[in-house]
This record gives structure tokens, C-alpha cells and sequence, in this order.
């Protein structure tokens, strides 16, 4: 695997990553890689934070899993790579972005222009067998990314959380609001999207007035 971390991040996370746990999930995660299909590829594990250097962190949504379809997986929440078809989730944020701010629907489903803008796009878990959803759940990710949440709640001011569905808002627990925007809805997978709190959210417009109030420039969603 080649794996490579900002160092931005790098310098905040070391001492994480030289902690027991951090150990056992690399080295889970080697034997995994070696034996098995494992999305995203091992050089874009850590995408959502070599896009998103630590200083430049606006806004952070928080996602789940990878996605665990041939080719999907780009290492960023709720992103795909160009070319790939749009999974539903992804449909209906792009539906509410054009709900709650006139703008079309883009050709592509990749966020990378979000990432480079500081729209830190975290999954909770980084990796995921092929095919396989959850299957790298409970084996160290978790922990990390709590930390990463809790290391920009703590050292930075005026982001923006956005969490979506239970999952999200529940890891979402120790950001602290006083300094934060922390915007919660309900998922928006046609599960839960359908059945309301999710479109009409306007959490897309809501992040660019509370970014312009604090004199940050906002996000060209």
C-alpha cells in the first residue's frame, strides 16, 4: 500500500497514529489490501485529508462507509470518481443543492472542487472490502476519525458540521456548537430522504450564510 497523509495533518495525528490500536488497524489493513478487494484504493485512503489541508477546513460532513462498488470509492464521503454513475445519496444532495440554490445538477458525481474549497468530506470508516458494506467497521477507523472531529472542533472556530442521519449526529457529539455550525438532517439515502428531513434541509445555503457572516468566503457547491 501507499499511503501518504498531508502534513498538515501528519503533525496533528502522529501521536495517534503511534497509539496500540492505530498499530493493529494498519496492520489489519496490510493484510487486508494484500488478500482481498479493498475500496478505495490503498494511495486514497486518506484523500479526504491531502484534498482538505488542515488549515483550509471550512465546512466537514461526515459520512458513513466507503462505497463498496466496483470503481466507486474515491476516498471521499459520498463522492465517486468521474465517469461513475451517481449512487442515490449522492442524486439527492445534488437535488436539495439545486432546491435550495438555483444551481443544475453537475454531469459529474465527483467532489474533489468541494475538497479543494475546505469541504472536508469524512467517512468514519476509511476502508471496506469489496461488495461488503460495514465490513471494516470495529477495527480501529472509528476511533481515529472521532479524534480528526474532535482535533478541528478543538483547534479551529466557525466550521461548519454538517451530519447527516443518526449515525453522523451521534459521532458528532463532540463538537463544540459555541464555536461551530453544526447543521443536522436526516439522511439522505432514499430511506430515509423519502420519508422527509432531508429535502428542504437548505443546509447548502445555510453554511454560505453563516461562512460570509464570519468573513470566510463561501462554498461553490
Amino acid at each position: 500500500m501507499n499511503v501518504t497523509i498531508a502534513e498538515s495533518w501528519q503533525s496533528r495525528l502522529q501521536p495517534e497514529f503511534n497509539k496500540p490500536y492505530f498499530v493493529q488497524l494498519a496492520e489489519f489493513l496490510r493484510h487486508e489490501y494484500s488478500t482481498q478487494r479493498i475500496y478505495p484504493p490503498g494511495k486514497l485512503i486518506f484523500n479526504a485529508f491531502n484534498s482538505c489541508p488542515f488549515e483550509e477546513a471550512r465546512v466537514v460532513i461526515l459520512g458513513q462507509d466507503p462505497y463498496h462498488g466496483e470503481g466507486q470509492a474515491n476516498g471521499l464521503a459520498f463522492s465517486v470518481a468521474d465517469g461513475i454513475a451517481k449512487p442515490p445519496s449522492l442524486i439527492n444532495i445534488f437535488k436539495e443543492i439545486q432546491d435550495d440554490l438555483g444551481k443544475p445538477v453537475p454531469k459529474s458525481g465527483n467532489l474533489e472542487r468541494w475538497a479543494n474549497q475546505g469541504v472536508m468530506l469524512l467517512n468514519s470508516t476509511l476502508t471496506v472490502r469489496a461488495g461488503q458494506a460495514g465490513s471494516h467497521q470495529g477495527k480501529g477507523w472509528e476511533t481515529f476519525t472521532d479524534t480528526v472531529i474532535k482535533l478541528i472542533s478543538d483547534e479551529k472556530e466557525h466550521v461548519v458540521f454538517m451530519l447527516w442521519g443518526a449515525y453522523a449526529q451521534k459521532k458528532g457529539a463532540v463538537i463544540d456548537s459555541k464555536k461551530h455550525l453544526v447543521l443536522k438532517a436526516k439522511h439522505p439515502s432514499p430511506m430515509a430522504a423519502n420519508y422527509g428531513g432531508w429535502f428542504g434541509c437548505k443546509h447548502f445555503s445555510q453554511a454560505n450564510d453563516y461562512l460570509t457572516g464570519k468573513g470566510l468566503p463561501p462554498i461553490e457547491w
